[in-house]
């Protein structure tokens, strides 16, 4: 599925090619501290199918759980969290933030992650399963 998306302020804009059935909820500690939430939404996307068509993202090094370092991009300007990837390049995964997508109502989460970190409160989500973590 073609997409596109843009921060928050319009400084960045972007295009890709996503598989709408792999959208996912990720519930761990990290995601929740960086999206300001409970949880985060993200579409993966091969590098090789992102398309920067205006702006230039800034970027964090954070360090997750596992140990892995993990590239979080976000517009300068306004803060709007782009995607994220692992630290290097080619081949890499691009997890793109779906609240950025123009089509974000089109993309139900059908996967969720890190269930152990999922805050008590939150109702359980239809038509996601869980993944084990």
């Amino acid at each position: 599925m073609r997409v596109s998306g843009s921060c928050h302020c319009g400084a960045i804009a972007f295009a890709a090619e996503i598989d709408p059935e792999r959208v996912r909820i990720c519930h761990c500690t990290d995601c929740q501290k960086l999206s300001g939430t409970a949880f985060r939404v993200v579409a993966p996307c091969p590098e090789d199918q992102f398309q920067l068509l205006r702006g230039a993202p800034k970027s964090y090094i954070k360090t997750a759980e596992s140990g892995e370092r993990r590239m979080q991009t976000f517009c300068g300007d306004c803060g709007s969290p782009v995607y994220a990837t692992s630290v290097g390049s080619g081949g890499r995964t691009f997890g793109i933030r779906v609240g950025t997508l123009d089509q974000r109502d089109q993309l139900a989460p059908k996967r969720q992650f890190w269930q152990r970190s999922a805050l008590s409160w939150l109702p359980g989500l239809p038509g996601a399963s869980n993944a084990t973590q």
